[in-house]
């Protein structure tokens, strides 16, 4: 979250309310980006960018 936050990206990152299934499914957070009828190319863009730094530095 915030590598993608220094990409000008506000994504979600946590449990996301569901925190009993995900320590079923043995997944300790995840990532949610969402979209509105405001969003533009150029926001999906640097999402795309930041993902892209994020799997460069973690792998």
């Amino acid at each position: 979250g915030t590598i993608l936050d220094e990409e000008g990206v506000a994504i979600r990152a946590g449990h996301h309310c569901a925190q009993p299934l995900m320590d079923t499914l043995g997944v300790p957070a995840t990532a949610r980006a969402s979209f509105g009828v405001y969003s533009d190319e150029s926001d999906v863009e640097r999402l795309l960018r930041g993902i892209a730094r994020v799997k460069r530095i973690f792998g």
